[in-house]
């Protein structure tokens, strides 16, 4: 079996966008969905509308992989399945070490989606000596001072840092130097990278000050809707606004009636 040091995905050869590269997970995500329920074809706006974008750029999405479905049959969806899995590099093993074991590292090390979409958890590793041994999901945690030897005897080219913010630039220059080339941040920080290394950062109280955000506006909207209502409530009875009738003169309307 392919390791994730003999091979890397081509879709920046191939000339696909980043932005395309970034829907396609979504994509994979609702086609599995259709297989686990023996769907054998899909519309490009079924599957637009499951993944959560629009239909044109779904197929312009697709084009990319030179698929372009049937027209009046759509996708077929196991091929796209296998097509999409291949070109995001799943079709083959890759080894995957989580640095810091707290509770957010022991939650992803016992996820279990990682198996089902090709990635493999070689190694568990945390700087506390107690945690030396124990294990969390079935893999023993080792030591942050076997970290280089471990990448490089478990082939490992992907990382996941789940340690606070202030280890994650010593543990990510680490990763780094002992060649790890893409790497998954949880921790609340930016990480400084060289060329040739990818970083995806996730950072959970990002995205719910985002969802404070968007909870603040509707309240706000929804507060200014029941004060406009309640003025037009409260005009006295027989009392109406006539400026809106008025033209620019202010006494002859703007449009006649008919």
């Amino acid at each position: 079996m392919a390791t994730g040091r003999t091979h890397r995905p081509a879709t920046r050869g191939r000339g696909i966008p980043e932005a395309t590269v970034a829907r396609l997970p979504l994509y994979l995500r609702a086609l599995t969905a259709l297989s686990e329920r023996s769907v054998p074809t899909v519309s490009s706006e079924e599957l637009a509308a499951a993944a959560g974008v629009n239909s044109a750029k779904l197929r312009k999405d697709f084009s990319y992989l030179g698929s372009y479905g049937t027209r009046g049959v759509g996708y077929d969806v196991e091929y796209l399945v296998y097509q999409i899995s291949r070109e995001l590099g799943l079709t083959q093993d890759w080894p995957v070490v989580i640095v810091g074991i707290g509770n957010l590292g022991a939650a992803l090390a016992n996820y279990g989606g990682f198996a089902s979409r090709g990635f493999r958890v070689a190694a568990l590793i945390d700087a506390d000596p107690a945690m030396a041994g124990k294990p969390v999901a079935g893999i023993p945690v080792q030591h942050t001072d076997d970290l280089e030897k471990i990448i490089k005897d478990n082939g490992v080219s992907i990382g996941v840092i789940a340690t606070p913010a202030g280890a994650a630039q010593p543990v990510c220059d680490r990763l780094v130097s002992a060649g790890v080339t893409s790497i998954l941040n949880f921790a609340p920080t930016v990480l400084s990278v060289p060329d040739g290394v990818d970083v995806r950062k996730v950072d959970l109280s990002i995205e719910l000050q985002i969802l404070a955000f968007h909870e603040q506006r509707k309240a706000g909207e929804e507060t200014t809707m029941e004060t406009a209502a309640g003025d037009v409530g409260s005009l006295p009875a027989g009392t109406r606004d006539d400026s809106a009738d008025q033209g620019p003169d202010g006494d002859v309307p703007a449009v006649m009636p008919a």
